[in-house]
């Protein structure tokens, strides 16, 4: 059974849906945020969207919104949220990207949900219930070496800069079956549904991941930053797995 905080969650990822549609593929104007990247109007609108949703069935919860910032930051409750997550793909009207809604208790992530209506796909997760994709309970695999494993990589610019980290990437590359690399949501959905395996990236924000690391635990895997520590409000990187044997093989690798 679905928790109020759940469906409330489900709700607002429905109203973004609305928006999202409304402005895809409509050549929205972009602007430049202080941090170089690119905003729409499609990002506020649809974060004003979610935000109602929520706030108006959670009026004490706090909200950390990628185009609105924090509000009630000491609130129990936090909900942190990245209305389109991958903007660049959404300007250039190709559909890698995603809405990504969590819910944090504390310094807890307890929920997730991550939609990409464009794309056809959603996954949710609540702590405790399990992971679902597209409604159906969904599982990570079993693999736990890395020569039958595949490895998606995402943003990478950081890791490139370190000398011990990038050949710790060659080396991982070498011995995985396979590489991909799918990026944003995508390969994250993959990997809770058992369709790859291994996840690396260097460049992230906490509101791309936290609700997809919710989900890929859920599905039984391990969602950690590079060094093995669990994501939190200042976590920049993702080593994620299907199983921890391949997840401390990976790391060992990378040079952590």
């Amino acid at each position: 059974m679905q928790s109020q905080y759940l469906e409330t969650a489900l709700a607002a990822a429905r109203a973004a849906e609305t928006v999202v549609r409304r402005y895809w593929q409509q050549n929205v104007e972009i602007e430049i945020k202080e941090d170089a990247t690119p905003v729409t109007v499609a990002d506020v609108e649809t974060e004003k969207a979610i935000k109602a949703v929520i706030l108006d069935a959670f009026p004490d919860h706090g909200f950390y919104g990628e185009e609105t910032g924090k509000t009630r930051p000491d609130a129990e409750f936090t909900w942190l949220v990245d209305p389109i997550d991958g903007t660049k793909s959404f300007v250039r009207e190709y559909p890698f990207f995603s809405t990504q809604i969590a819910l944090m208790h504390g310094d807890e992530i307890i929920l997730g949900v991550s939609s990409a209506p464009v794309f056809g796909e959603y996954a949710y997760a609540e702590k405790g219930g399990g992971a679902f994709f597209k409604d159906r309970a969904a599982r990570v695999s079993q693999i736990d070496t890395l020569g039958e494993a595949t490895l998606s990589v995402g943003n990478l610019s950081t890791l490139a800069k370190q000398p011990v980290g990038w050949a710790g990437l060659a080396t991982l590359v070498a011995e995985v079956n396979r590489t991909r690399g799918y990026g944003d949501f995508y390969h994250y959905h993959l990997l809770t549904r058992g369709a790859i395996d291994l996840i690396v990236e260097s460049d992230v924000n906490v509101l791309d991941i936290a609700a997809l690391s919710v989900i890929v635990q859920e599905a039984g895997g391990v969602f950690t930053d590079l060094e093995g520590k669990g994501v939190g409000l200042d976590t920049t990187t993702v080593c994620a797995a299907a199983t921890p044997e391949l997840h401390q093989i990976a790391r060992k690798r990378l040079g952590y």
